[in-house]
């Protein structure tokens, strides 16, 4: 189990005693979160889906493929969020993508900028990995200025690249480099 720490955050790999949490958190930024994320159909909101969905990152952390946590704040272990690394490849590439959801209530405070740096952390200094990749709609400009304060960079637009709530929806790429961290 690889634990992950901040200043005021703890991050942990979800296990089955969580899903009825992270369903709450789901449930209770449903609408916030499909702003800029695909729609999910009613039964993603459920225990047995989000049991199926733990099972699958278990699978891709065996295959080395993806690490996942939820972020939990330190003082209160109250859940606040996930984030990922995922879509891993190894050499030639030793790059990733950081994938981060936030409750809307925590947002604002700087605890996105708090969780992705220890991510980036893991994955330059812990797992080795050359180059961090995200995509971010341009319309998020909560996460842009996330990623730009960690020092990630923009390397341009991904044109009609993600299909969010009916319509393709263009994303930034950002990246940070393993000696840029």
């Amino acid at each position: 189990m690889i634990l992950l720490k901040s200043d005021r955050l703890y991050f942990r790999p979800l296990g089955l005693e969580d899903v009825d949490m992270f369903v709450e958190l789901l449930k209770r930024n449903r609408e916030f979160w499909t702003i800029y994320e695909p729609k999910h159909p009613e039964s993603f909101y459920t225990r047995d889906v989000q049991l199926e969905k733990l099972a699958e990152s278990q699978a891709q952390h065996k295959l080395g493929k993806e690490y996942s946590w939820g972020i939990f704040m330190a003082d209160t272990h109250e859940m606040i969020g996930s984030i990922s690394i995922y879509s891993i490849r190894r050499l030639p590439f030793s790059s990733a993508y950081i994938g981060y959801s936030l409750d809307k209530s925590k947002t604002m405070q700087g605890y996105g900028t708090e969780a992705v740096t220890a991510a980036l952390r893991f994955a330059f200094r812990d797992f080795g990995l050359h180059r961090m990749e995200a995509l971010v709609s341009p319309r998020n400009e909560a996460s842009v200025k996330v990623l730009e304060k960690v020092g990630m960079q923009r390397e341009g637009r991904l044109r009609k690249n993600l299909f969010i709530n009916g319509v393709w929806e263009d994303h930034y790429l950002y990246s940070m480099i393993e000696d840029e961290f």
